[in-house]
Order: structure tokens, then sequence, then C-alpha cells
């Protein structure tokens, strides 16, 4: 870590390095990339990281690092990819010091951790990335150049339903990934403003209130996974005007009425609906369940990563 100032890519991945995170980031720290996801780390994020000005791709996932959320991550000017999957964070979300909080990111994953709380609705404000869906920008990759030598970053995603790595990180694909933790209340509008957004998964949770209608401006959304939490109401019919919705999944919240009929949202199969007991219409049958009928399976299971 001393010697940061020299390096534009650490990457020590799937190792089995023990200890904490040095705090020894230089104040000239040149970082790009930096890379611990798989290993056995332990401790919180080195609050010396904030000097790593420059820092575009931050993997730390799947370790056992703990603490509160690392907020002044959110200073960082060039932040583009963050991963703190499968660790053990806990806490709110809440980050009141936060200058210009995500102006960059594109990808941030906080699954599988012990978060809580309702989600600020500040949050989601200041996501550029994610709301600008100006189809004519050029495909762009995050890489760094080392002596004219380019070094192209990987990360590792849930996307529709499977883990998925993208070898290549282009700049337009955007994902929120805040699964499996245990937010609470309703789901933010100011969220809906991400037109931008390819992936979107807040499954297994405790959310609760109903589904926003303004739902259909996420108009460029290909995965959305809300299963396992407490939503209720009807399906908002503007979710079936997403065109590039592949995959969906609803199953195992509180969900009533009849699915909107006629759209595309009959092509997903009925797995994607399960466990809402007032729930009917095609793919389910046109019969809804009675409220006192047994469930099928145990709701909001929090799982392991």
């Amino acid at each position: 870590m001393t010697m940061s100032k020299y390096f534009m890519v650490l990457n020590l991945r799937s190792n089995n390095l023990q200890g904490p995170i040095p705090d020894k980031f230089l104040a000239s720290c040149g970082l790009q990339t930096f890379n611990l996801n798989g290993n056995l780390l332990h401790g919180k994020v080195p609050k010396s990281l904030a000097h790593c000005s420059k820092l575009e791709v931050l993997d730390i996932g799947t370790n056992q690092i703990d603490g509160h959320f690392p907020c002044f991550l959110q200073n960082l000017p060039t932040l583009s990819v963050l991963v703190l999957r499968n660790n053990k964070f806990h806490g709110t979300l809440g980050c009141s010091k936060a200058k210009n909080p995500w102006k960059m990111v594109q990808i941030v994953d906080i699954a599988f951790n012990n978060f809580s709380g309702k989600l600020p609705e500040k949050y989601f404000r200041t996501l550029k990335k994610m709301k600008d869906d100006d189809d004519n920008a050029e495909p762009d990759i995050i890489q760094s150049a080392i002596n004219n030598v380019y070094y192209q970053d990987s990360v590792t995603v849930m996307s529709k339903g499977q883990q998925m790595e993208l070898i290549k990180i282009r700049r337009i694909f955007t994902a929120i990934d805040f699964s499996s933790n245990h937010f609470k209340g309703q789901i933010p509008e100011d969220l809906m403003d991400l037109k931008a957004l390819y992936i979107l998964n807040f499954s297994n949770n405790a959310f609760s209130g109903e589904i926003p209608s303004t739902i259909g401006n996420l108009t460029q959304l290909e995965s959305l996974d809300l299963s396992n939490n407490s939503l209720v109401g009807e399906i908002p019919t503007q979710l079936s005007s997403l065109s590039f919705l592949s995959y969906l999944n609803l199953s195992f919240n509180h969900l009533v009425g009849k699915i909107p009929t006629g759209t595309q949202l009959q092509s997903f199969e009925a797995s994607s609906f399960e466990g809402n007991y007032g729930l009917y219409g095609p793919p389910l049958t046109e019969i809804p369940k009675r409220p006192n009928d047994p469930p099928s399976c145990i709701h909001n299971q929090h799982l392991e990563g």
C-alpha cells in the first residue's frame, strides 16, 4: 500500500490473503483499479483509500470485511464500479457528509451483507451515469493504460438470475444490486429517474408498499428482481411497457389483482409471480388463492452468499 503511487492496477483477487487491508495508502496514490475479491480479509475499509482520487474500480467482494458503509468512497470523483458484495457490513446507508456522491458510478453491488433501514431518497439523485439514456454514446470500455498496454477490468455481477462475469466493463452498462440485506420501507421514487439502468436487484429484503407506477421510466431495464419482500398492491401496468425487460421476478410478496394481460408479462414463467396469494391471471391460474392458504415456502429467507 505504501507503493500505491507507482501502481495503476493492483489485482490480487482469488487468493488466500488474510488480515486487514493496511491503512497505508499515500496521498499520491495513483490506483485506478483495486481488486481484492475472493480472499479472507477482515477489518474495515481503510480510510486512507480516500487518497486514491483516480480510482475507477474497487472490488473487495467476498471477504469478511465489516463496519458501516464507507461513506468517504462516495467522494471519489472517478469511481465507476463499487463491489462490496458478500461481506459483513452493517448499518444504514446514510452519508450526510458526501459532497457529490456517485456522480460516475455505474455499478454498485452491496448484496449479501447486513445493511438495514430505509434507503435515503438522495442516495439515487446524483447517479448521473444511470440517468443518461443517450443511445448515441460510444460503447467505451473501462481500462487502464500502462506503458501503452491496456489492462481491461472485469467484474462479476448477478444478471437475469444468474452470475455473469463481465470480461470487459462497458461504460454504458449499469447495475444496482442491494439484494439479501435487511432494507425496509418503500422503494424510493428517485430510483425511477435512472432511465439508463440495466439491472435492478432488490430481492431478499423487507421492502414494503407498492411498486411505483413510475417504474415505466426505467426504459433500458433488462433485469428486475423484487422477489422475497413485502410489497403490496397490484402490478402497475407501466411495468409492461419496458420493452427490453427479459428477466422478471416478483415472487413471494403480497401482490394482489390480475396480472396485466395483453402484455409481455405473460411471456414470463409462472415462477416469476408465485407466492403472491392474491395474484392471478396468466401465466398463473385464473382463480386467486385464498389469503389463509398455507405458503409453499419460507418468505423472505436471507440467503448465504
